[in-house]
């Protein structure tokens, strides 16, 4: 970050954001590499282990009863599909905000284009399998390109008055 001018609430609230983002494609990244060298039925016997503990305490455990049902269906198609997606979503977040902290002018629109994108396919998927998490994970979203389409067009005018073309 080069920013010669002191930080208002904009950028606190921007940079916080995109380092959630960047930290979230980090997680992602870990999370797809990891999902390449676990087999399908290694997932399962994990999620029995992780919720054996709560299903005994309460066999209608809302999150570990997911969690055991979404195990259950995973096939290594879905396995291998689900890591190359957070690989892929990792790549793209990690690249974007790297360039955003160094306020490389070309990766605002990318960053905007690519969360709307985002936030399309999680629009579709709510429509398909509501959740709370997807709803916070899309809102997240929308403030995130709302607070880049801001920094983005303040970044603009100071380069024009920068260079004096303003």
């Amino acid at each position: 970050m080069k920013k010669t001018q002191k930080f208002d609430w904009w950028d606190r609230l921007f940079y916080v954001g995109i380092i959630v983002k960047g930290l979230d494609g980090v997680l992602e990244l870990i999370g797809g590499t990891l999902l390449l060298f676990v087999a399908p039925d290694k997932i399962k016997q994990l999620a029995i282990l992780i919720t054996q503990p709560e299903l005994t305490d309460d066999p209608n455990d809302f999150i570990a009863t997911h969690i055991l049902r979404g195990a259950a269906d995973l096939t290594s198609h879905v396995v291998l599909f689900t890591a190359f997606y957070l690989l892929a979503h990792g790549i793209v977040k990690v690249v974007l905000v790297a360039a955003l902290l160094r306020e490389k002018l070309w990766a605002y629109p990318w960053m905007i284009v690519v969360l709307i994108i985002f936030i399309l396919y999680q629009f579709y998927q709510l429509a398909v399998t509501p959740s709370v998490g997807l709803v916070a994970l899309t809102l997240f979203d929308i403030l995130i390109v709302v607070l880049t389409w801001h920094e983005y067009r303040r970044h603009r005018v100071r380069l024009q008055r920068k260079d004096g073309t303003a």
